[in-house]
């Protein structure tokens, strides 16, 4: 029904899934679509999503690289091949369809520094939280500094596409300003913090120790105190500045979150049209992706 609509998830998270699955089903839609999918996974950082699967939460990390590699693989290798390795092991495997996009690159969801190591030594692309970029590596634009640096002083390659996320709401007053961070202060409660409830006596695994900081900073979170590290909320001048230093910054594209916090759909649609109106003209289309 769509021929310009880029295609995602917002994320994969592919520890829960089989990366042979995951494959198959992503190369399908790439060429439905004719190739106008955008892959994205990562780890996650909530033990209750990995439980009813079996998945091993404390070897999250060990298991995404792992699955990603086979992921990778399968979109790339050619004739039969086989796969040895901690989590999984198969013999002679041809996986097929293939994406149209050749290749059909990874974006990493990176929260910690091992997720943008991975993907700067394996040739991917990045995606940023720019709260958590700014908790791990003092801002949005150092996070990108040091993936580029990484790629191109530890694997002597250009890196390749940096995307980040962020949550919105366009205010015309102080009230909808504070609406709008309120909202994102819900989100947090429910979606974050519930993760990890306890930051003394719980046992996190050493690769998410950087997310108990986390968590710890937003349990005390008030809407007065959000930044820019965490929401575009205010005027349309100051969504369009803040926009402009993140493209500064080396970021190519910008997820919008409209619907957050139990905000009504109404409003949702309104949020984005608005954008749409307002702000986007401020910005060039998106290019083309490279190989």
């Amino acid at each position: 029904a769509t021929t310009k609509l880029r295609l995602a998830p917002a994320v994969t998270l592919l520890p829960v899934h089989h990366p042979l699955h995951v494959a198959e089903e992503w190369a399908t839609l790439d060429l439905l679509s004719g190739g106008r999918v955008d892959f994205a996974a990562g780890r996650g950082y909530d033990r209750k999503e990995y439980e009813p699967f079996g998945a091993p939460f404390e070897q999250s990390a060990e298991l995404f690289a792992e699955g990603l590699e086979i992921l990778w693989r399968a979109w790339t290798e050619t004739g039969k091949w086989s796969h040895n390795g901690r989590f999984y092991q198969f013999k002679d495997v041809e996986v097929r369809p293939k994406p149209a996009q050749k290749p059909l690159r990874p974006y990493v969801a990176c929260f910690s520094r091992p997720s943008m190591e991975l993907a700067a030594k394996s040739d991917w692309n990045v995606i940023y939280a720019p709260f958590a970029a700014a908790m791990v590596y003092g801002s949005l634009a150092d996070a990108v500094r040091v993936y580029r640096e990484t790629c191109e002083e530890g694997f002597k390659r250009p890196m390749r596409r940096a995307m980040c996320s962020y949550f919105v709401h366009i205010a015309s007053t102080p009230a909808e300003e504070q609406y709008g961070k309120e909202a994102l202060v819900r989100y947090f409660q429910d979606a974050l913090i519930a993760a990890f409830p306890s930051s003394s006596g719980e046992k996190v695994p050493p690769t998410y120790k950087y997310f108990v900081d986390i968590v710890n900073i937003l349990r005390d979170m008030r809407p007065e105190k959000l930044t820019d590290k965490s929401i575009l909320c205010g005027s349309v001048q100051h969504i369009v500045d803040t926009l402009k230093q993140v493209e500064k910054a080396g970021i190519a594209e910008v997820i919008l979150y409209f619907n957050y916090g139990q905000i009504p759909h109404a409003m949702v649609k309104e949020q984005m049209e608005r954008f749409m109106r307002e702000v986007a003209p401020h910005f060039a289309t998106r290019q083309p992706l490279a190989a």
